[in-house]
Parts: structure tokens; C-alpha cells; sequence
């Protein structure tokens, strides 16, 4: 069982997350500071992993005001020789081909380090330029808004495509409880649906388990299960951003963001409302349009979510008729003129290039539906473990987030579409999956043909 615990300094210290379950598992050896005033004391905490003096130091105007100033002096006066990459936007920064360029153009043969002082779009920028780079980098978070801190994934946008790229963990992430509190409670409300998403993804994965033989590492599961859960029975702390509640919010996004290190992918931490939350954010984004946070887009499509695998649970799958849907199966050329409906030819195609979809013969769906049927049992089991709709519709309420995909300002239309297809925005199993193949996608998720 993972077990939390700090030492004096404010270094986070997860005990008890090896296993044998047969995922490939790497120890995560960074170092994790949460607590109050430590953004003076980075510079020591650079020293100690001893990752030299001269650094680039990324952030924009908002993170620069809450974090970067004090961190850029703090380096000053100890010695360091800092470069800032101040990133100017008017509207939202976008972790996209400008603020990578502007990061890397930053970098002189003398760079050694890289520093991020943000949340998600910043760290992701930087994240995969150190990557390409070859250098170490650490972060100075701004805000509890989601739990891509230990991440080993950058989510980039290039030429208005949502993409996704292979990353390094940073060496050092620093989590100042009172730079945290001072987000707005939007941002909040962001991280805590991040985190509660990951109900579903649990579920899922247990059930990929059961259907397509898929490794699920209980520790990992446990972790998730362990954050979230904690995170439900202190919303109200969280709401009123009490230093208990910054902290349990930034631990349960820390602790279940080390499973994406401990694994090297975000299967115990991602589902299918975040393929949803994702799908909403590409298409806004293709059609020159603001996006919602993702946290938030993620809060809301749980909410949605929920109750469908609620419904799911009185399903007999044994009424399924393999040879039925072996034969109506859903094709490729049917998949790929779902995205291309979906995103649009241009996106479309490159997102079936990025996420090429599992493709089966004849005996391999037989043999998969009837271990659907074998294993229904497990299937209701892995479902049942998640909370009723109605305690987290009353959590994200209690944060003032959206519940619904209107209140985030997505079109019915798009709704619709990215609750049937958007499963397909990546190559992973679900249970959305499981209904499609059943022959159920109709029933529990629309006929989109019309659209």
C-alpha cells in the first residue's frame, strides 16, 4: 500500500509502490517539495540534485507575477546565472509551436538547465523541449489545476492539432502551498475534476483487464483510488482553499501523476472523459475558438459519464450474438470517417496517423466477445466501484465548476459526436469501446448518422 509521508524540509516522500503485476515499472527519483515559503529555497534544492547554474527560466506574465520574479531573484542572489523566457500572450498561452520555438531559442551551448514556473501549457512546453534539448529541468507550479506536474507526456498543439509527444520527468517540482492558494477557484475547481476523472479511468482499465488481457498494476490503481477518494471528503476545504485543502488537492494530483512516471503512460490516471474532454478541446480549437480548461472539461465529462456506466451495470451481455457482430463489426472505413466527421479531414487523418486503431480479424472479435460475456460479472464489478453521479455533480457544484457540456460552452452537436467517437481519439480500451463492439453504442450513447 503507498503511504505519504514528508520529511522536515517539505520533500514528499511516496513509500510502498513497487509490485510484480507485470507492468513495466520505473522508481521515480525526483524530488517533490510541497509546503509554505519554498520558493526562496530552490536554488538549494537545485544544488542538491546538482544540476548546474545556468538556466533558462520559462514562464509568462500571469506566472512570472505569482512565482517567477521571486524565483528568478532567488537564483540571482544565489549565484545562478538566469535567463527568463518571459512568453508575452494576449489571450491564452498555448503550449504550441511558438512557445516551444521561444523556449528553445532561448537556450545558449551554456544552457544546462531548464526551469518551468507554471501549470500544464508551461510545463508541457518546457517538458518537451528538455526533451529534444537533452537537458534536466524542474518546475515551480502556480496552481493545484491538474496532475501533469510528474508527467512523462506532453500534450502540444501543432498547427491547431492537439498531439501528444514522449517527455522526460522533471528532476525537482516545488509546490508552495501559499503560491498555490492564491489560483483562482476556477483553477481549482480544475484540478479537482483532473482528479476525479480518474474513477472512470480505474474502472476502465480494470475492465481491459477482463476483456483484451491488458496488464492493471494494483498498486497503481490503489494510488489513484487512495488521491480521489481522500479528495472527495475534503471538497469543503478545498472550496474555502484552506492550506489542508491546497495540500490534499496538489497531493492527489502529485500522487496520482507519479503512477504516469511509475508506468510510462497515463492508463491509471485517463479514460474516456478525458478522450471526451480532449475531443471538445481539438474541435474548438480547429474552429478558432477558446477551449475550457481541461481540468474542467474532464470535471464535466465525468459527470456525464457516469451515469451511462451507472445504466451499463443492468446489461445482459450474455444476449450478445457473437456471430452477429462479427459480422457487423465496426470497420476501419467506419472509424476513419468518424474522425474525419469528427475533426475534419486535415485533423482527422492525422489523428488516425497518431492513433492507429487496434484492428481485428474475425476470430479475434469472436474470441473478445466472448470474453466480454465470460467476464460480465467482473465487467458490473469494476463499475460498481464507482461513486453515485449525483456525489460528484455535488462536489463540482461545491467549486462553482460545470456539470454539463452546455455549461462549458460545447454545442449539442459536438456533445453528441465526441460521446460516440470520441473514444477513438486514442488507442485505448473503454468501456465505450466494449458497448461499440457489443452492438449497445446506440443505446447508451446516441446514433450519431444524422449528425
Amino acid at each position: 500500500m503507498a503511504v505519504v509521508r514528508y520529511e522536515n524540509d517539505g520533500k514528499m516522500i511516496i513509500e510502498g509502490i513497487y509490485c510484480s503485476c507485470g507492468c513495466r515499472h520505473m522508481t521515480p527519483n525526483q524530488d517533490i517539495y510541497v509546503g509554505e515559503g519554498l520558493i526562496s529555497r530552490l536554488p538549494e534544492y537545485i544544488a542538491r540534485r546538482g544540476l548546474g547554474k545556468n538556466c533558462v527560466l520559462a514562464c509568462d506574465d500571469n506566472t512570472y507575477q505569482i512565482a517567477g520574479k521571486a524565483a528568478a531573484e532567488a537564483l540571482s542572489a544565489a549565484g545562478y546565472s538566469v535567463t527568463l523566457c518571459n512568453m508575452h500572450r494576449e489571450g491564452k498561452f498555448e503550449p504550441d509551436e511558438r512557445s516551444v520555438g521561444e523556449v528553445l531559442l532561448s537556450m545558449t551551448e551554456k544552457t544546462e538547465l531548464l526551469i518551468a514556473v507554471g501549470s500544464g501549457s508551461i510545463t508541457d512546453t518546457v517538458r518537451v523541449c528538455a526533451m529534444r534539448a537533452g537537458l534536466p529541468y524542474c518546475i515551480v507550479g502556480t496552481a493545484p489545476s491538474m496532475d501533469g506536474y510528474t508527467s512523462v507526456v506532453a500534450p502540444l498543439i501543432l498547427r491547431r492539432v492537439k498531439i501528444h509527444r514522449d517527455a522526460k520527468p522533471a528532476e525537482l517540482i516545488v509546490c508552495d502551498l501559499a503560491v498555490l492558494a492564491t489560483a483562482p477557484l476556477p483553477m481549482i475547481a480544475s484540478g479537482v475534476g483532473d482528479v476525479l476523472g480518474k474513477y472512470i479511468a480505474r474502472a476502465e482499465w480494470k475492465i481491459s483487464e477482463l476483456v483484451t488481457g491488458e496488464t492493471y498494476c494494483p498498486v497503481c490503481g490503489d494510488m489513484v483510488k487512495d488521491a480521489v477518494t481522500t479528495l472527495m471528503e475534503n471538497i469543503p476545504d478545498i472550496a474555502k482553499k484552506t492550506p489542508r485543502g491546497i495540500k490534499i488537492l496538489i497531493e492527489a494530483l502529485l500522487v496520482s501523476g507519479t503512477t504516469i512516471l511509475m508506468i510510462g503512460k497515463t492508463r491509471a490516471v485517463a479514460g474516456v472523459e478525458h478522450n471526451i474532454a480532449h475531443t471538445w478541446e481539438m474541435v474548438q480549437l480547429l474552429g478558432g475558438e477558446i477551449p475550457p480548461s481541461h481540468g474542467a472539461a474532464v470535471g464535466a465529462a465525468t459527470c456525464i459519464c457516469l451515469p451511462v456506466f451507472k445504466r451499463f451495470m443492468s446489461e445482459d451481455l450474455s444476449l450478445v450474438d457473437t456471430k452477429e457482430r462479427v459480422k457487423n463489426a465496426f470497420t476501419y472505413d467506419e472509424y476513419r470517417a468518424a474522425m474525419l466527421k469528427l475533426y475534419g479531414n486535415v485533423a482527422g487523418e492525422e489523428l488516425i496517423c497518431e492513433n492507429p486503431p487496434e484492428r481485428l480479424s474475425d476470430a479475434e472479435m469472436a474470441e473478445r466477445l466472448e470474453r466480454i460475456k465470460k467476464n460480465a460479472v467482473g465487467i458490473r464489478a469494476a463499475i460498481d466501484e464507482l461513486p453515485s453521479p449525483e456525489s460528484v455533480v455535488s462536489a463540482m457544484k461545491a467549486l462553482g465548476a460545470p456539470v454539463t457540456a452546455a455549461q462549458l460552452g460545447i454545442p449539442e452537436r459536438l456533445e453528441k459526436l465526441a460521446m460516440r467517437y470520441g473514444v477513438y481519439y486514442r488507442a485505448r480500451y473503454s468501456l465505450f469501446r466494449l458497448m461499440e463492439e457489443c452492438g449497445l453504442a446506440d443505446k447508451y450513447l446516441g446514433n450519431c448518422d444524422s449528425l
